[in-house]
């Protein structure tokens, strides 16, 4: 390829790009607010009077290239290229669209603007006789599907990710968790503004730790003016509240609690002791990033208000 015809088949690109991103936002646009404003019916209307309008620009924009695409050396060559180059590139912005819907980030919103315009000088490449101008189209074809299909989305599914973890860890003076139980995993998890929970079930189901950190309730733990037939309260020389809680059949309901720092820690179970509870409290440390990982993993955790 010359020297002057490189030049004129870059033009001819630019041209079909620049045409195409001034014209598709117009279009789009124009296809929300009809739809939005005139229901279905003025939506149809209007692509029946604004695609020909958009094809016949296309093809006018292919004017100047006629020495360089062989179907743009003719007025009905033309209009079939102006055609097969609106409809591939509107399947190459349609597919940016979906993309775009999928949380994929293509930049701000000019850049957006400018890039309608890419899926039709690609397109439009592939018609230039030219094998390096084809291989560049390739080039750019394969880069979109790549970024657009797998770099994109993994990004998009990093950010929504980071999000997560820190809208879970908004409040870190509250989320504390104890070494999971013996034959224990975590169950659910609730993190709130005010507190956070989780729960730990045994893989038989016949056993549960529950563990509870809160903002203090009393400036220390105190037991309860109004206690339950067959409860009982203790608070001993270390601060620590305990709760016992007859159940029906014979079963306790045993509760602990304790002040950690600026929280408030509770943990209860009707399968463990007191002393086990006590063992349990004293293994209580930070939330790890490995921890909360998993939690996220077995889709456990969740928000509460």
């Amino acid at each position: 390829m010359t020297r002057g015809r490189g030049t004129l088949t870059a033009l001819h690109l630019l041209l079909v790009w620049a045409t195409m991103a001034a014209a598709v936002p117009v279009l789009g646009f124009g296809v929300v607010v009809t739809g939005w404003s005139g229901g279905s019916g003025a939506t149809v209307l209007l692509f029946l009077l604004a695609v020909p309008l958009t094809v016949g620009l296309l093809a006018t924009a292919g004017i100047p290239a006629r020495t360089v695409v062989p179907l743009c050396d003719s007025a009905p060559g033309r209009l079939g290229w102006a055609v097969l180059v609106f409809a591939l590139g509107t399947l190459g912005v349609l597919a940016g669209v979906g993309a775009y819907g999928g949380d994929v980030d293509l930049g701000s919103a000019g850049t957006r603007v400018a890039l309608t315009g890419v899926p039709y000088a690609v397109v439009a490449a592939f018609f230039v006789p030219g094998r390096w101008v084809r291989l560049g189209a390739v080039a750019a074809l394969a880069a979109g599907v790549v970024y657009g299909g797998f770099v994109g989305p993994a990004q998009a599914q990093q950010r929504r990710h980071a999000a997560e973890v820190a809208r879970y860890r908004e409040h870190p003076e509250l989320l504390y968790v104890i070494a999971t139980p013996s034959g224990m995993r975590g169950a659910r998890a609730v993190v709130g503004p005010a507190s956070f929970s989780i729960e730990y079930h045994s893989v038989q189901q016949d056993g549960y730790v529950a563990l509870t950190v809160r903002r203090p309730l009393t400036p220390t733990p105190r037991c309860p003016e109004f206690l339950g037939k067959d409860a009982t309260c203790t608070v001993d020389t270390d601060g620590d509240m305990r709760v016992i809680d007859g159940i029906p059949g014979g079963t306790r309901d045993i509760t602990l609690t304790r002040r950690h720092r600026d929280a408030e820690v509770q943990v209860s179970s009707k399968s463990l002791d007191a002393p086990g509870l006590r063992r349990l409290l004293d293994t209580l440390h930070p939330l790890s990033d490995k921890e909360l990982e998993g939690l996220m993993r077995e889709k456990v955790i969740d928000e509460g208000f």
